[in-house]
């Protein structure tokens, strides 16, 4: 499968998720309905790799490797997220997050060296400022009070997190370990960090008999978990997690194409630049030198 196909298939699915994931907010804690979304999903893959003879046996030393991915890319980061919302508009938590790709080039120099070029860097402050030009009428009227700069201080937490989930599965991949197996894995412990953090926050443990939470709960779990992720973590391999966290940025844009359709949202002039904005910036950031093109895949 080609990197453009690994780019857009994540970002298509997860700028669906945002209609599932209303469906699971109100009565099922935030923190229960994350636990329940990867617990389903990593007994699926985990049960697709037996029938397939794939192994889950791994050394004691990895598992702290995959302990660390399901708390921070599967648990805390989405339990943040969730959180957020209650607090903030999701235009705002949507800017915010889209600085996963500035975060992501600078952990990536960090924790591997990596350089941070011109064009990076450009890529990704257009991309952030087009997200915040799509978002603007939601971030003039965000109020300053303690609620939203509580929404603010989650958002800028999830997003360290999901930062440091990428940084952890870009250590993974460099051991060579296989993505389906270890992504099983990950998630049965991203949804163990879940439900940990739902006990100690002592929220009432309860499931949403109706329809719409159970379609929801599934389609999240299979489309916004398995087939998201599986094919985010394998682009994250082939061209790191600079340019892969891009996501982030593309993700609300098309999320307001959704709601273009389905909601009659009414595009506004900085909406149309910051969309400009937010593709120039993806070229830059996706587009490699003629030397290498690894986005062609």
């Amino acid at each position: 499968m080609s990197n453009v196909a690994l780019f857009l298939i994540p970002t298509v699915i997860w700028s669906s998720t945002w209609l599932a994931i209303t469906f699971q907010l109100g009565v099922v804690a935030p923190e229960v309905s994350v636990a329940y979304r990867f617990a389903l999903a990593a007994v699926l893959i985990a049960g697709g790799c037996l029938a397939t003879g794939r192994s889950l046996r791994f050394a004691p030393r990895h598992h702290a490797l995959f302990a660390a991915q399901g708390a921070l890319f599967f648990g805390l980061n989405y339990i943040a997220i969730y959180r957020a919302e209650q607090y903030a508009t999701s235009g705002l938590v949507a800017v915010l997050f889209s600085t996963i790709v500035i975060m992501s080039l600078v952990g990536t120099r960090l924790a591997f060296g990596t350089p941070i070029t011109a064009r990076a860097t450009t890529g990704a402050a257009l991309g952030v400022g087009g997200v915040a030009l799509l978002f603007l009428p939601e971030l003039v009227s965000a109020g300053g009070d303690s609620d939203t700069a509580l929404g603010i201080a989650y958002t800028l937490g999830g997003t360290l997190v999901a930062t440091g989930g990428n940084l952890v599965s870009m250590r993974m991949q460099r051991l060579h370990l296989p993505i389906v197996e270890t992504t099983a894995i990950g998630m049965g412990y991203g949804a163990l960090v879940a439900a940990l953090v739902a006990t100690l926050a002592g929220v009432t443990w309860t499931f949403d008999p109706r329809p719409a939470y159970i379609a929801s709960l599934a389609y999240l779990a299979v489309f916004g978990s398995i087939v998201a992720f599986l094919t985010y973590l394998t682009l994250l391999k082939q061209i790191g997690a600079g340019p892969a966290s891009y996501i982030g940025v593309t993700t609300p844009v098309v999320a307001m194409l959704f709601s273009t359709v389905l909601e009659g949202y009414r595009w506004t002039l900085p909406g149309m630049v910051g969309v400009a904005l937010a593709m120039a910036g993806n070229v830059l950031v996706l587009r490699a030198p003629r030397s290498r093109r690894s986005i062609r895949g």
